[in-house]
């Protein structure tokens, strides 16, 4: 029987507080009185006179439909009902009270979470070496990092899957902001046992007869290399094509290994070309560059998190 009245009461509170305003007011008031038995004591505590803590305790219980205090010689005594509510609004007020704490850390970066998208040579070769400065400069700052090609990345921006992102190629859509963040070289490379390793440049008709190693579908690096072939009369779909992969360190590593060459940015070959492991040839008549960008939804106040780690990328980058 007893648990049923208090399974009837929660039912009650559940009502009340899913049908009217929470009044933050009133439950502390409550929280004051239950606390320190005395409508007095109440008052003080909550710096309200005596007759307004009684008019917000019968408020609460004419909205409630129970009593919640026995008003009795030795004090106020909480009811059956009163003792539910009074777990549930130590838990509200505790909330309520931490607000302005989560909220002040959440902007001074003390204890903020970000995630943040990029497509794979951001992803893998510009984060990565800006992470000691965000370690330094936001220490409560905890990173995470979904990676995808370009157009995932745009998708992930849209859904909100990601607050941000960092992509090799811009898209037309007007919900999107893309912010430039520096420029990269794309080169062609070859492998050690690759005839043209002893070279250091090739001539655009010598491209056709060569097995070519290429990124997925979707890639900023692929979209960019065939633009530049298209603009200087290669039909890049003319190309031969052994393998589409969809990592640029698969790609590194198929070229080293002479299943063909590929075209690779510059960032993310730098240690290979010094350790003599793959070859730069260059191209008279083809240059090719991109722009990366950072990407954010258009019209929206970026998180303090957000904007701290896309000013360290621009100030790095940029």
């Amino acid at each position: 029987m007893v648990k049923l009245i208090i399974f009837m009461d929660t039912i009650a509170l559940i009502g009340f507080f899913n049908g009217v305003p929470m009044n933050f007011k009133q439950l502390e008031v409550f929280l004051a009185v239950a606390e320190s038995g005395s409508f007095s004591k109440g008052a003080d505590a909550t710096f309200i006179t005596q007759s307004t803590v009684s008019q917000h305790i019968s408020a609460m219980e004419k909205e409630l439909g129970i009593r919640l205090l026995d008003r009795t010689a030795k004090g106020a005594l909480l009811t059956a009902a009163g003792e539910i509510l009074l777990i549930h609004a130590r838990r509200v007020i505790s909330e309520m009270r931490g607000i302005p704490v989560a909220i002040s850390r959440f902007k001074g970066l003390e204890d903020a979470e970000l995630t943040a998208g990029a497509s794979n040579i951001p992803g893998s070769y510009m984060i990565p070496e800006v992470l000691p400065v965000l370690q330094q400069r936001f220490p409560g700052l905890a990173l995470t990092i979904l990676m995808g090609d370009s157009r995932d990345i745009v998708r992930k921006i849209e859904t909100e899957e990601v607050e941000l992102g960092i992509v090799g190629s811009r898209l037309a859509d007007d919900a999107l902001t893309f912010t430039p963040l520096g420029r990269d070289r794309i080169m062609l490379v070859v492998g050690r046992n690759h005839p043209w390793f002893s070279r250091t440049s090739a001539d655009l008709d010598e491209l056709r007869h060569q097995a070519f190693i290429i990124r997925e579908q979707g890639s900023g690096t692929g979209k960019t290399v065939s633009e530049a072939l298209a603009a200087v009369g290669i039909d890049p779909g003319g190309l031969n094509v052994k393998v589409s992969l969809g990592s640029n360190e698969g790609i590194k590593h198929a070229v080293a290994g002479g299943a063909g060459i590929s075209f690779v940015s510059e960032l993310s070959v730098r240690r290979e070309l010094a350790q003599d492991e793959l070859r730069a040839i260059l191209i008279p008549g083809l240059e090719i560059a991109r722009q990366f960008y950072l990407v954010s939804r258009a019209g929206r106040e970026p998180s303090p998190a957000a904007a701290a780690f896309a000013g360290v990328m621009l100030e790095k980058f940029k």
